[in-house]
């Protein structure tokens, strides 16, 4: 008999850089650099955990532990060193690893280990998110409550190679984790005492990933629809679109969401026909209580959202209390302006400059389209907000008259649209002019109780006239409404925090943003200071400097002295600015001198 190779069983651990042929195809040499850098941060978590590293493989790595909590311990370690490092660069330069861990037997072979064990692993890492951790139902079922972390249960996966699906879990790592946004395995949300709904991304099946753009925008649509229903919850966009890409099912996303219904579909877009698939399910039970499938002309597109949506809010309430739902529906009739506007609003997320620029001149030409297109004017004001905010303009005062201008023209063509009164209030809250702001963003409120973006910017607005806690419960209900949290939110949650004297809590807050946003530094390094935590005060308050000397056209240079006036200037409620003046100040006390 021939004999078989020895086999154990193992905790494996595969680490494999996301995107790695476009960074090097960008900078080969810098992305080398740093992935030299990272693998040392990955080798020395291992043999930290009692793991040994069995092989790399260019951007890749494999490794095996004696004990499921070490490999993950060190997975999660991992990603948080490798977040912090990834801070301060720019999104193109990131060197972000997926990892997955995987509990199976493996065969050995010299110094290598093969089979199903590492094939699982090598399958899970690809289906974590950059930056992310992916593990099996077995590393799942042995960890238990033993570390402090949350899972996402994904679902059976079918991945390739392996012959029966994989139980995969996305791992959350906590307050300093990238994946903190998310909220897995909590008790599940209470359902509101009305109907309440989510709507999933609608998945394109137009064979052509440029067409992305056109079906998330038509989702977001429907979202939007279902908001002027006042008999409803709708769950806003931001935790809905957590789901994309993802294989979910009803009951996970009706407890992790707090609805009992979830809407899913798709788009098949070809030439000048599309078609729309739609389905209506109970959450608690998995149960389709209604499907329908769209074949049409692109044109009829906006009959198609009015039906859907009507239909389904009649299905889920019982009645469609729609409260001016006639007159809010709007006059949409120009297909290639609609188009454009979905194009220049996907490139506007982008945030990015060039991208969104390009976003002003697909506006820009739907407006040549239908000069009276309402969103084409909102969204115009807001890249040309994003101009000034990011101080991507040579004429930023230019470019908040133009906010501003695009801003009222959107608000006289509809006064019942609550999106266009909330992007003009924010453009009026940064000119200074509190009052006009207050009164659009409670129209937008009032129009539209469930969005969540005019609640945000309307928490500014009370602290800008010195009523934190106001701020903090506004932002309560976006909590409610948005139980992913879009990334921003704790920044602006942090800042109430902060203002409220409750530093612990902003300083959590903030430590929540997973976007690379230069201010979250500055806020956590006053908490910091106000806390006594001198270290972690100036350690932040340098990395915003380094961010600001780069960034900022006029720098005012390294000494408080020159950055004071700047920031007496940041609230009209003036205690609020001499309370920042004051944590700063501390902080560069710690920055000054460094215990």
């Amino acid at each position: 008999m021939e004999d078989r190779l020895p086999r154990k069983l193992a905790a494996i651990l595969y680490a494999d850089v996301a995107g790695y042929s476009r960074l090097t195809g960008e900078d080969e040499e810098g992305t080398h650099r740093r992935l030299s850098e990272y693998l040392d941060v990955v080798s020395a978590s291992i043999e930290q955990h009692q793991g040994k590293v069995v092989h790399y493989a260019g951007d890749a790595v494999l490794a095996e532990f004696g004990a499921v909590t070490e490999a993950l311990t060190s997975a999660t370690g991992i990603q948080r060193e490798l977040a912090s490092r990834n801070q301060e660069l720019p999104e193109e330069r990131k060197v972000e690893f997926r990892i997955g861990v995987n509990l199976g037997e493996v065969i050995v072979d010299r110094d290598d280990i093969y089979g199903d064990g590492v094939n699982v692993a090598a399958r899970l890492e690809a289906l974590a998110e950059p930056g992310g951790i992916c593990i099996s139902g077995a590393v799942r079922t042995v960890v238990g409550k033993k570390l402090d972390l949350d899972y996402v249960d994904m679902g059976e996966q079918k991945v390739k190679n392996i012959e029966e699906p994989v139980r995969a879990y996305r791992v959350v790592m906590g307050k300093r984790g990238k994946l903190a946004n998310t909220s897995a395995e909590k008790p599940a949300l209470q359902l509101p005492d009305k109907p309440s709904i989510a709507v999933l991304p609608f998945t394109n099946m137009s064979g052509d990933p440029e067409q992305e753009y056109f079906s998330d925008g038509l989702t977001e649509d429907i979202i939007t629809q279902f908001s002027k229903f006042r008999s409803l919850l709708v769950i806003a966009r931001y935790s809905s679109f957590a789901y994309k890409g993802r294989t979910v099912n009803a009951l996970d996303v009706g407890r992790e969401l707090g609805v009992a219904y979830v809407v899913e579909g798709s788009v098949r877009r070809s030439e000048d026909r599309i078609r729309v698939t739609a389905q209506l399910i109970e959450a608690a039970t998995g149960n389709h209580i209604w499907a329908e499938r769209y074949d049409r002309d692109l044109e009829d597109i906006f009959a198609v959202q009015d039906e859907l949506t009507e239909t389904i809010a009649a299905t889920v309430g019982g009645r469609v209390a729609a409260d001016g739902w006639q007159q809010v529906r709007g006059t949409r009739t120009n297909f290639k302006a609609y188009d454009l506007v979905l194009q220049g609003q996907a490139l506007h997320f982008c945030v990015l400059k060039e991208a969104n620029t390009q976003a002003e001149a697909a506006l820009a030409q739907a407006l040549e389209l239908d000069p009276d297109n309402i969103r084409a004017h909102m969204m115009l004001g807001a890249v040309h907000l994003m101009n000034f905010f990011e101080e991507w303009s040579e004429e930023p005062e230019t470019s908040l008259s133009r906010a501003l201008y695009h801003g009222k023209r959107s608000v006289q063509l509809d006064d019942l649209d609550g999106q266009a009164h909330a992007h003009l209030g924010e453009t009026l809250l940064n000119l200074g002019k509190l009052e006009e702001g207050r009164v659009h963003f409670e129209r937008a409120i009032t129009l539209n109780p469930v969005d969540i973006v005019s609640r945000a910017l309307y928490s500014l607005y009370f602290q800008q006239i010195g009523k934190a806690q106001e701020a903090i419960d506004q932002l309560a209900v976006v909590a409610r409404l948005d139980p992913f949290e879009l990334s921003w939110i704790p920044w602006f949650r942090g800042e109430a925090f902060y203002l409220f004297h409750r530093y612990e809590e902003a300083i959590e807050s903030l430590l929540r943003v997973s976007e690379p946003i230069s201010d979250v530094n500055r806020w956590l390094a006053a908490s910091y200071a106000q806390s006594d935590h001198r270290d972690e005060a100036g350690e932040r308050l340098k990395h915003y400097l380094q961010v600001a000397e780069t960034e900022m056209p006029f720098f005012p240079g390294w000494t408080f002295e020159a950055w004071e006036p700047i920031w007496r200037k940041e609230y009209a409620h003036q205690p609020y600015s001499d309370h920042v003046c004051e944590g700063l100040g501390k902080a560069w006390a710690c920055l000054a001198a460094p215990t």
